[in-house]
């Protein structure tokens, strides 16, 4: 990843009495920043402005100083992200004090423990990597498998921002970690904490035009919103730079103070002292593909091509995001809006003018209402393009017109295609073999929970280091193993599938959509169960299925998450579940399958056990009133809730009719009865039984023939 070799000249703040070398950071605008005014909102924004620039002394006036949060005040006394965690991680203890919790998330780490064990808290860290476009190098993916081994705790976590989390590092072992990391060709720099996190992209490997220029243009915007004052490399590195070679309009965009943008003479010429007010998010697709759910981040960029597959510039949105709080209203998820059109070569400066929108005008008093989505929402959306556009230069162009959208998982076996959209070829220069078949292929495999961790782990290594691949990262917490040879397919999928890594079409739908946070243990934010739960709970939504009569090929977007944060981004789901306490969840519905409308609170406060009461209504009815191809989602809102609780509320089982048999997997009566005995002795019903006993025969004899 490209970072510039500037260094920061400021002395680390230890002693109060000369905290007023402050100011020889060099961090601060020459000129007044835009004030915020309010045009409509949900909440009544700050009186005060909060500026994005260090605090100078306090004078000997009654001025009042606007009110700051305390991570603010962090950032300003941290030596850009420096102190006090360079000396809190040279001490004995287990653990780092408040404020090195919080600058070691701008390192790409959270101070975890396990809440589970009773007694003294036995503290341990997670380390998210940052993988633009979800790309891992073969020898990071070794890397990050050994490192899981040595020094975690033996599983790897697939994120729903196509990154690897690596669980319980001890603080001893971060230094040993993070360099591994680093000298592996990769970084956890700025994945977590106030800045831009990982940038997303379609993870699929096609050599097309415009898939390659969003995963282009993916790269560029990381590598503009990377940190430049080398506080992660003199940290983990002792000041040592691994660079790649930045492209020059990255560095070109990055320099440009044409409109204001930047710090002058600061180290870090965007993010300056205090950096952004909250987290801040950005992905790049292409017109069809959600696979990065596009209107849940702060920024979403489309590619916009010409009828012959040449791309011509960008659809971008903003104001996206799921973070809530419960009870609290003035908090809530919320979709991104179009912003309008930019010519590709504007993007760099398109997305550098929003994300200083944000850093001037984010709200830095309270971090509920941080995020740039409360800013739109208060602002509204002709204000912000507005203010946007001063920082900009230019004004935006009408929004063009785009396709539907399609949920796309990538699973299985695809040629690494050149076709366009439109039908015709185009050889794109580097990817000329690929029509010869050598490295044509690559294959989609699902990982439930993004999970990786046994038998699965051990075969992914031995597959991925015999066939030196590289992979990719899915937002849907899969993976894809790339360029892989005609040749090698059938010995690859036998492997796959002995270590459990089936193709699509032997797992349940259910879980090839599902997606669960990590939640407890560790999570310190989790109100209840998530990953763990998620597995038990899709047995028992496929055995209301089962009941009310729906065909095993049916499936809903289900999605868990273990507080109202919204990793997992369950405000999109057709099903969402958010604890809001111990053993309990909201319920979420109105999503669609597309991940193009926003759910809305249902029920609340219903327990793990009463789900059934829930949901075997919700299903029978979607199955008896549904329209031709209606999805679940697109259902319930057709519905309406009051009537959806109605059904509910009476609900007294389904219509019994005819006994049926599934034909497709017993031939007879006699065969389904001694099934059906043998599975309720494991708490199962007949179909589940038989569809794992042939699920663990493929596993054991899979050849490859056919796949």
């Amino acid at each position: 990843m490209a970072t510039s070799v500037g260094a920061a000249k400021a002395a680390v703040l230890k002693d109060p009495k000369i905290q007023t070398q402050i100011q020889t950071f060099q961090a601060f605008k020459p000129w007044t920043a835009l004030p915020v005014t309010t045009s409509r909102s949900r909440l009544r924004p700050s009186s005060s402005v909060i500026r994005a620039v260090s605090t100078p002394v306090k004078p000997y006036t009654t001025t009042p100083v606007p009110k700051r949060s305390k991570v603010e005040i962090f950032k300003e006394q941290s030596n850009f992200i420096r102190y006090p965690l360079n000396e809190e991680l040279l001490t004995d203890s287990p653990n780092i004090n408040e404020a090195a919790t919080q600058l070691i998330k701008f390192h790409g780490s959270y101070q975890q423990y396990d809440r589970a064990e009773r007694g003294p808290k036995s503290y341990s860290f997670m380390l998210r990597t940052k993988n633009p476009c979800g790309k891992v190098p073969n020898r990071l993916y070794l890397a990050m498998d050994e490192l899981a081994d040595e020094f975690g705790i033996g599983t790897l976590r697939l994120t729903t921002r196509q990154t690897f989390q690596l669980h319980g590092v001890l603080k001893k072992d971060l230094k040993t970690v993070m360099s591994t990391i680093i000298r592996n060709m990769g970084s956890t720099l700025g994945a977590c904490g106030d800045l831009n996190r990982n940038v997303l992209a379609p993870a699929a490997p096609f050599a097309r035009k415009d898939y390659l220029f969003a995963q282009e243009t993916a790269e560029n915007i990381a590598a503009l919103l990377t940190p430049q004052s080398g506080f992660y490399y003199d940290i983990w590195v002792d000041g040592e730079r691994f660079m790649s070679a930045e492209p020059p309009e990255v560095t070109k965009a990055r320099n440009d103070n044409s409109h204001g943008t930047n710090f002058l003479d600061s180290p870090e010429p965007i993010y300056g002292t205090q950096f952004l007010p909250r987290k801040f998010k950005i992905a790049v697709t292409v017109p069809t593909d959600n696979s990065v759910d596009i209107f849940t981040n702060d920024i979403g960029v489309v590619v916009v091509s010409d009828a012959n597959g040449e791309p011509l510039g960008f659809n971008v949105y903003v104001g996206g995001g799921m973070g809530r709080t419960h009870r609290l209203e003035t908090t809530f998820p919320r979709l991104s809006e179009p912003l309008g059109f930019v010519p590709k070569e504007d993007i760099l400066y398109a997305v550098k003018a929003i994300v200083v929108t944000q850093r001037e005008n984010g709200r830095r008093d309270d971090r509920k209402y941080s995020r740039m989505k409360y800013l739109i929402d208060s602002w509204g959306i002709e204000k912000f393009r507005s203010v946007v556009e001063q920082y900009h230069g230019k004004k935006f162009e009408p929004i063009h017109e785009l396709p539907e959208w399609e949920f796309k998982s990538y699973l299985g076996w695809h040629e690494q295609s050149i076709t366009c959209p439109g039908g015709f070829a185009q050889v794109v220069k580097g990817w000329e073999g690929l029509l010869k078949g050598d490295g044509g292929l690559f294959c989609g495999l699902h990982v439930d929970n993004g999970r990786i961790g046994g038998k699965m782990k051990k075969t992914l290594r031995e597959v991925i280091e015999k066939y030196n691949l590289d992979v990719r990262l899915t937002p849907n917490q899969n993976i894809i193993l790339c360029n892989i040879r005609s040749a090698w397919k059938r010995p690859i999928t036998t492997a796959l599938a002995q270590g459990g890594l089936l193709q699509p079409r032997y797992v349940d739908p259910l879980n090839l959509t599902a997606m669960a946070c990590p939640a407890l243990p560790m999570c310190p934010l989790a109100i209840t169960e998530a990953e763990r739960g998620i597995p038990d709970l899709l047995k028992r939504v496929r055995a209301v299925f089962e009941k009310v009569g729906l065909k095993y090929n049916e499936s809903v977007v289900i999605r868990v998450t273990g507080c109202p944060n919204g990793c997992a981004r369950p405000y999109m789901a057709e099903l969402g579940l958010v604890g809001d306490g111990p053993n309990s969840y909201q319920i979420w519905l109105g999503g669609t399958p597309n991940q193009t409308s926003l759910a809305k609170t249902f029920m609340n406060k219903v327990k793990v056990q009463d789900f059934e009461k829930v949901l075997e209504p919700l299903f029978y009815y979607w199955k008896c009133k549904r329209q031709t191809k209606e999805s679940f989602g697109d259902f319930t809102n057709r519905m309406g809730f009051e009537k959806l609780q109605q059904l509910v509320d009476k609900w007294e089982g389904p219509v019994k009719g005819p006994s049926r048999y599934n034909l497709k997997l017993f031939a007879d009566k006699e065969t389904y009865e001694a099934v059906d005995a043998l599975a309720k002795l494991q708490n199962k019903n007949a179909h589940q039984l038989a569809m794992e006993v042939i699920r663990n025969f493929v596993a054991a004899q899979q050849n490859g023939k056919g796949e």
